[in-house]
């Protein structure tokens, strides 16, 4: 396979966008070309995700796309993955200009949802989850996850304020982040004093409704000769899937498709989680990001709450975790956060993260999934 790199990225900020979805992927698009020192004529593929185009009456995003980039005569494929879409976008891109089928490639994410009502919103995320047997029967995702943080906590333990740690901690990250949708900290009594949403979930663990728009340019090492940025070269790039109905799985402790990718991810990296510098994980909820270091391996099932509490995923801890401030905070739009944890990542390795800088770049990890695990994609990068 040919060395793969990112050499381009850009996003908006995150949160209620005046613009349509397909005018601010458009936008970011070009950006991240630029920034690759690329044109358009240059990208060979593009895929497109917009999970929830239809809430703007829109679909068959990718043409519509490249006809704005001025190349509508360049295939491209519109990728859903309810909340890992882009990074399944990634993934496709990756095997292309691995495999020597493209030289380059634009992956986009785009979503928009403001615009809706709280209700009508709700509805379109939980066609992620199994409509006759989940969400005809009353459980929305705050609620799939809440059962999660249920089964777990009473298998391992954890102090009332170890989930709130974990938004503490992201919402300070956040509140460095110009891309991020709530730039603000939060305190312990903030957290306390917001209301229930599903036990034990309050407000503060629970990610917002985000509009945005993402993009990068995957391509061949020997394509771009003279990169205008530090590339990421991508190490790994693993998808894996699970049983979706979280009643049909052995256990609640995490996500079997997250516990897979990240093996499988590793494997193909030829590096262990020691080695990872600082990741961004899918933290749609506080203890989703628990699930996460647990399952990817960086933690003992049962001890990402004590070295949460301890300082250690930190911005200036000893494992950096979701410096852009994570789905908590920074925001999640849907088809946009797979591919906005690159943009992170890019950031960081560039130097061009300011004030959330971390320590040591020269190694990082994406986990993005979709809805309750029905899929994961994880990737590995190194400094190019």
């Amino acid at each position: 396979m040919r060395e793969t790199w990112i050499v381009g990225a850009a996003t908006n900020r995150f949160g209620r966008m005046a613009e349509s979805a397909r005018e601010a992927a458009a936008r970011v698009a070009l950006e991240a070309i630029d920034r690759a020192g690329l044109t358009p004529k240059d990208i060979d593929h593009t895929f497109v995700s917009n999970a929830f185009g239809m809430a703007e009456h829109q679909g068959h995003l990718g043409p519509l796309l490249n006809t704005a980039l001025g190349i509508p005569e360049v295939p491209s494929c519109t990728i859903e993955s309810a909340c890992s879409s882009s990074s399944a976008g990634l993934h496709e891109a990756f095997v292309h200009v691995a495999g020597g089928f493209a030289d380059a490639v634009l992956v986009v994410g785009a979503e928009k949802l403001s615009h809706l009502d709280t209700l009508t919103a709700t509805s379109y995320f939980a066609t992620g989850a199994d409509f006759p047997f989940e969400t005809r029967n009353g459980a929305t995702f705050p609620g799939l996850y809440a059962t999660l943080a249920s089964a777990y906590r009473n298998a391992f333990p954890l102090p009332p304020e170890t989930l709130a740690q974990v938004a503490i901690k992201n919402h300070a990250n956040a509140a460095l982040n110009p891309h991020a949708h709530f730039q603000k900290e939060i305190s312990l009594e903030t957290y306390l004093n917001s209301p229930i949403v599903a036990s034990p979930f309050r407000l503060y663990d629970c990610c917002p409704f985000s509009d945005g728009a993402s993009a990068i340019v995957v391509a061949a090492k020997e394509f771009v000769r003279r990169p205008t940025s530090t590339p990421l070269v991508v190490a790994a790039s693993v998808r894996t899937g699970s049983i979706v109905d979280m009643h049909d799985r052995p256990d609640l402790w995490g996500l079997p498709a997250s516990r897979r990718a990240g093996e499988l991810a590793f494997r193909a990296a030829g590096l262990t989680p020691k080695e990872i510098d600082f990741l961004e994980v899918h933290d749609c909820f506080t203890i989703a990001e628990l699930l996460a270091l647990e399952d990817l391996g960086f933690y003992p099932r049962g001890a990402a709450g004590a070295a949460t509490r301890d300082g250690e995923t930190a911005r200036k801890g000893r494992l950096p975790v979701n410096p852009s401030g994570g789905l908590k905070a920074k925001g999640h739009p849907v088809s946009a956060t797979g591919v906005a944890q690159v943009v992170e990542v890019f950031e960081q390795m560039n130097g061009t993260a300011g004030a959330r800088a971390v320590a040591r770049t020269e190694t990082a990890l994406t986990h993005n999934v979709g809805a309750t695990g029905g899929s994961c994609s994880v990737h590995i990068f190194r400094r190019g």
